[in-house]
């Protein structure tokens, strides 16, 4: 029989998510190298579009508008996604060295990490000063200035732009748009707000023609603008939490609220440490393949980079026009084919947004202004973006495939197939196991001592995320949950590890990676690996056989609920429905961001709380979702509940996505509990229904807690860090004939 199975035998990294990796990244996914274990490393899950970024400063566009979702761009292109923030590279040994992740080995690497401001010569701007890139954390500052001026409309505000370029320009220009559209019903509104422009130069945006500057500078004096030319910044001084002195070479002192920072482009500092040849400014110094003159397994694209024997500015464009040559050489340098050179062109077109939506153009010594700019603009910036949201042929494959397949929990058996074959197997238990199977429960118990009696538990996933090392995370808080369910203390694991086919160095590379975010959970916990099984396969997946003590007295199990006693979820649910939906690519990055966050959460401190507020029992929401393992533990405590869908908690776009029909592969078996549910009212139309279905991987706790002890257990488990722990529900009564009502 033939394999389809390719095996992995080249290692490309690419840090950034600049806008050249982007456009390499969709490439890829439209014409891949069979065997690249390609993995995108970024600090951010979405990056934003330059074109834009002043239209969406004046709130022409959305956040949505302009930004481009790497984890679904990475996704697209079967890449792996690490979100992190590189600091070092050891070239020596071929290694990113980042915050978060241990050292992550490369074949081939490209940087595109864009540029920074230039501070260092200002005293005070890293303290005080808002820099315009990273654009992420410039949105952040931005948002929160408006809501300021939102929520105090009536008083006088003063903001501050040091650098006249066209980024610094643009901002002046939509910046007023912005604010002044916020501040239109405030009556006296004409000395209310203040822009300022400070540059250094003899005219605005030096590089370009006399006339554009001109023109420029007399649209911002028209509208109000205060402008400060060959004015150079030597320090930014804070008189109080928002008022900061901007001081001058000249002498010129200037008082403002916000202080924005918009000079010339400077690079990272750690660039110059790593051994890369650069320019003089600290920028990495690439031939005309975009390669590092240094070394040549390295590429580089973007502001991050300098080609040698041209002088460009840091512009946009020139990242955009280097996506495609360097999709090339790293193809070509993968497959031993000859490298393609690239220059960069002379002239380049600007357009400058006033902030009107109304535009000027400029093109070396020649320049337009004309209304119809800005929606040629526009259009040009759209079709371009479109490009990052238009996953039309992988959409497609998937509408054709009958049955999809999930990972994580969504790829469990379903409990009545699991109830159906136990009920057929002869399986002996002796005296020694005290919970087993023939009493179900989250985890075996088996009297060892007259002490203690030792717990095991075993759980194993597919691959759920495509990074290894939040993977290893995960998949080892999910695994020790059964014992934190139960009231144990975890001991010791055992692994057994599936790796995907390939050479050497990447398989050990992955399998690195994965067991350090095993060892990351364990170490925290005091808990010891000692020992495993590994073997290859389609894909990567991990488990645990998890070993752990309890005192006779101190066991959670699912049995023991009571009368009037509150239920108490711990994580909000939905993590199935939004696994499925990112295959998709239905989701939003920061949904999935918001999900792994929760799926990081342990439960341990979870359950030492229950254990403190007297639970009468315990269970970790997993595979048959919130109702399958409720269910579980009215069966074994033979107790009815009612449950209050409103007070049940949700992942950021868990609703969107079910309310769209996507579930997890597991969702049917898990709605055949439906009948087990009744309500006095139609509650299937409620948003929240189909999640009560849902399975989770890495969930939550549910507990039943004396109604004494609820409201006191709620407030110290948000005081942990469970932030979306609710009482969802109640005990009413004990009954054979157990039954859910929703309310």
């Amino acid at each position: 029989m033939k394999s389809n199975l390719t095996q992995l035998t080249h290692n490309l990294v690419l840090i950034g998510g600049g806008h050249s990796h982007a456009i390499v990244l969709k490439l890829w996914g439209m014409n891949p190298i069979p065997g690249v274990h390609l993995t995108l490393i970024t600090d951010r899950t979405h990056t934003a579009y330059s074109g834009m970024l002043p239209g969406q400063v004046a709130d022409f566009y959305s956040f949505e508008d302009t930004h481009i979702d790497l984890r679904c761009l990475t996704q697209f292109a079967q890449a792996n996604f690490y979100l992190d923030t590189v600091k070092d590279l050891d070239l020596e040994n071929k290694q990113i060295i980042c915050e978060e992740h241990p050292p992550i080995a490369f074949d081939y690497l490209s940087i595109d990490i864009g540029s920074v401001p230039a501070k260092n010569s200002i005293l005070g701007a890293s303290d005080y000063a808002i820099p315009a890139k990273p654009v992420s954390q410039f949105l952040t500052a931005w948002e929160k200035i408006k809501t300021t001026v939102e929520s105090h409309p009536k008083q006088p505000y003063n903001l501050t732009i040091i650098g006249g370029g066209a980024g610094g320009v643009e901002l002046a220009f939509n910046m007023r748009t912005c604010l002044t559209n916020i501040l239109e019903n405030v009556k006296e509104k004409i000395d209310k707000l203040t822009i300022t422009l400070i540059h250094k130069g003899d005219g605005l945006l030096t590089g370009h023609n006399h006339w554009i500057s001109e023109r420029l500078q007399f649209l911002l004096l028209e509208n109000g603008t205060n402008i400060y030319l060959n004015e150079t910044v030597i320090e930014i001084k804070a008189n109080s939490s928002r008022n900061y002195t901007i001081n001058c070479s000249s002498g010129l002192e200037i008082r403002s609220d916000w202080v924005f920072l918009v000079t010339q482009a400077s690079a990272p500092q750690w660039i110059e440490k790593t051994g890369l040849r650069t320019d003089k400014k600290g920028f990495i110094l690439v031939n005309n393949y975009l390669q590092s003159v240094s070394h040549s397994y390295i590429f580089a694209a973007g502001d991050i980079a300098t080609i040698e024997n041209y002088s460009r500015p840091k512009a946009g464009v020139f990242a955009v026009r280097q996506g495609q040559p360097l999709f090339n050489n790293l193809q070509s340098i993968i497959l031993d084919n000859k490298l393609q050179a690239y220059s960069p062109q002379k002239l380049y077109l600007s357009l400058i947004g006033t902030g009107n939506k109304k535009a000027i153009a400029s093109w070396g010594k020649l320049s337009l202004e004309a209304d119809w700019l800005w929606t040629w603009k526009d259009n040009i910036d759209r079709k371009f973006m479109k490009r990052f949201k238009d996953f039309s042929p992988m959409e497609s494959q998937i509408k054709n495939n009958n049955f999809i397949p999930c990972n994580g929990c969504g790829s469990k058996v379903g409990i009545s197939i699991l109830e159906r074959t136990l009920k057929r197997l002869k399986i002996d238990q002796n005296s020694e196991i005290v919970i087993g199977l023939n009493s179900p429960d989250d985890a075996a118990i088996i009297d060892i001592s007259k002490q203690e009696l030792l717990v095991q538990t075993i759980d194993y996933l597919p691959i759920f995320v495509s990074d290894p090392f939040i993977f290893g995370q995960i998949t080892t808080n999910h695994c020790l949950s059964d014992l934190w369910a139960m009231g144990a203390k975890a001991h010791s694991v055992s692994a057994v590890v599936t790796l995907p086919y390939g050479v050497d160095s990447i398989i050990e590379e992955i399998l690195y990676q994965l067991l350090q975010g095993c060892l990351k959970i364990l170490s925290k916990n005091q808990i010891f690996l000692t020992g495993g099984h590994t073997l290859q396969g389609e894909k990567l997946g991990f488990g645990l056989s998890c070993n752990g003590f309890i005192l006779p007295n101190q066991i959670l199990q699912k049995s023991g609920m009571q009368t009037d006693e509150k239920l108490i979820i711990t994580k909000p649910l939905g993590t199935g429905t939004l696994l499925a939906a990112e295959m998709k690519y239905k989701t939003k990055g920061y949904w999935i961001d918001n999900t792994i966050k929760s799926m990081l959460l342990s439960n341990k401190k979870a359950s030492e709380i229950f254990l403190k507020f007297e639970a009468s029992a315990c269970t970790d929401i997993t595979g048959f979702g919130l109702v399958g393992h409720l269910i579980e533990m009215m069966k074994s405590s033979q107790v009815s509940v009612e449950l209050n869908l409103d007070k049940i908690p949700t992942l950021i776009g868990a609703i969107e996505t079910s309310k769209q029909g996507i579930t997890s592969s597991l969702y049917p078996k898990n709605l055949e509990n439906n009948t087990y549910l009744n309500s006095e009212q139609d509650m299937e139309n409620n948003p929240k229904f189909s999640l009560l279905f849902d399975p989770q991987t890495s969930g939550g706790l549910l507990a039943s807690i004396p109604e004494k002890n609820s409201d006191r257990c709620l407030q110290e488990l948000v005081k942990a860090g469970y932030t979306d722990s609710q009482i969802i529900g109640k005990v009413v009564k004990k009954s054979n004939n157990i039954s859910c009502l929703l309310t």
